[in-house]
């Protein structure tokens, strides 16, 4: 019997343990190594941010799922990784920490024989002074987050009913955040949730976002068709701005967040400031600070992990400019050079370059995207890996047949734009591939069959659909497996 080891159950390690265990079924074994409890659907963190939801409706403990399965389940950190074991034993294992109440504080050694690395993001606060939820400024990375920021929002409605304007201030909260698009998606259900409330006339919404400009989205933006001609979704998105009255700053690194007031540096090197009654701004992500160790117990951290904590893969991550950056250089099968029963997926590998265009202030402060890995393109990697895995533990193969390269791969995101049943709407956007070919697609980067953007109640409706598919299918219900990926 093999074992496989999975850190994290996010979308992407829910997805390989429940693939994992299906295929393996009681001939090897599968075990997951989680700090939390409770699984959660990120996406719809959004809408408790708003009130919409609550927190119990996003979550779900994680336990009993791994029992029903099968999974062998240890609520506790992973600290770091022996991938040739230690003095005393050749068998691969990982140092986990305990954060159950039960026990808390003490470790253990969980060997492995293949590793699976989905541990997701640190959320990396600290890299903005006076940034986060324990400083001055607030989060909907987590749904306690979410929950934080939803009484924060309903105090600033409050005084807005009492005749008291207020400046709102969303967007990201350094010159390298990732999720654009989620703090977009929370922008529009908050300028929504003010114009149900009946208090939007008494707001001032402001964006602030390193993209160079809106509708870059962390891609480098997109070209789109739309009645018979193609445009930029910076046009589209500037449109859905302007008809919501939000005003927007690009362009822009977050310096330090202060009580009432955000201070920030732009391309040019202007130092300039927005002040506000209310803050939603997401954090930069690292690695979550996994060590490894080699038999003789010495650190090499820097064979499994880039400097940012992320895990290097078969990714081409030598320097070279950004026109010679080619849709090759990213990972296809996830697998550590060196140590070849190790992967990782979601946002927890190394990206080997951004997707859009590196940008330097004149100060030098880097000011752009890092790449977005999250939602569909997670879960869809941490299948393939996990089928390529399973196919060596069952002795079909003796190395990864399946690939999911984003530069092969396309994606549909659906951003809520306001949440109710008959008059919410929601951006629904595909685009293929993810990483633009321009060398394929000269004059646009990608496919304009299969890379779109729309706007509609319809999409709100999708929307609420796979909010419901997606926990379903994380608990493994019945024929789970039909909901994809």
């Amino acid at each position: 019997m093999a074992r496989l080891l999975i850190l994290g159950a996010g979308i992407a390690g829910q997805t390989a343990a429940l693939h994992a265990k299906n295929r393996l079924g009681s001939e090897h074994e599968v075990v997951v190594v989680s700090p939390n409890s409770q699984w959660n659907w990120i996406p719809s963190n959004i809408w408790v941010g708003t009130g919409y939801m609550k927190a119990e409706q996003v979550t779900f403990p994680l336990a009993p799922v791994y029992k029903k399965t099968g999974v062998t389940f240890h609520q506790a950190k992973a600290v770091s990784i022996h991938p040739e074991g230690d003095e005393t034993t050749a068998q691969p294992f990982v140092t986990v920490e305990y954060t159950s109440p039960e026990q808390r504080g003490t470790t253990a050694n969980v060997t492995y024989d293949y590793l699976i690395n989905s541990t997701g993001p640190k959320l990396n606060f600290g890299a903005t002074k006076g940034l986060g939820p324990e400083a001055n400024s607030l989060s909907v990375c987590t749904y306690g987050h979410a929950d934080q920021t939803a009484k924060a929002l309903q105090v600033v409605i409050d005084r807005m009913k009492k005749g008291e304007p207020q400046t709102l201030l969303i967007g990201t909260g350094h010159g390298n955040c990732t999720c654009q698009g989620a703090a977009f998606e929370y922008l529009f259900n908050v300028e929504y949730e003010l114009r149900r409330q009946q208090v939007r006339d008494k707001a001032r919404i402001i964006w602030i976002s390193n993209e160079q400009e809106l509708g870059d989205f962390g891609m480098g933006g997109m070209f789109i068709k739309r009645g018979g001609y193609v445009t930029h979704s910076r046009v589209f998105t500037e449109s859905l701005y302007t008809e919501r009255g939000i005003e927007w700053i690009t362009q822009a690194h977050v310096k330090e967040v202060m009580p009432g007031e955000t201070a920030y540096e732009n391309l040019d090197g202007e130092e300039k400031s927005v002040k506000h009654d209310f803050a939603m701004l997401l954090p930069p992500f690292s690695g979550v600070g996994l060590k490894a160790y080699n038999k003789a117990n010495e650190d090499i951290t820097s064979e499994l992990f880039a400097p940012n904590g992320f895990m290097l893969v078969d990714g081409d991550y030598t320097k070279k400019p950004y026109e010679a950056w080619k849709p090759e250089d990213w990972p296809e099968t996830y697998q550590n050079p060196k140590y070849k029963n190790i992967f990782a997926v979601g946002i927890a590998f190394a990206p080997p370059h951004a997707i859009s265009k590196p940008m330097i202030s004149v100060k030098g402060t880097p000011i752009f995207p890092t790449p977005p890995r999250t939602g569909m393109p997670s879960g869809v990697m941490a299948r393939q890996v996990t089928y390529n895995i399973t196919d060596m533990m069952n002795g079909k193969e003796t190395e990864p047949t399946r690939k999911a390269s984003l530069a092969h791969m396309g994606a549909a995101c659906i951003a809520s734009a306001g949440a109710n049943f008959l008059h919410g709407t929601a951006v629904s956007m595909t685009v293929y591939p993810i990483i633009p070919d321009f060398e394929k697609y000269p004059d646009t980067g990608r496919e304009l069959g299969s890379t779109s953007g729309e706007i509609g109640l319809a999409g709100h409706w999708i929307k609420h659909l796979l909010h419901y598919a997606f926990i379903y299918k994380a608990k493994a219900n019945p024929f789970w497996r039909i909901v994809p990926e």
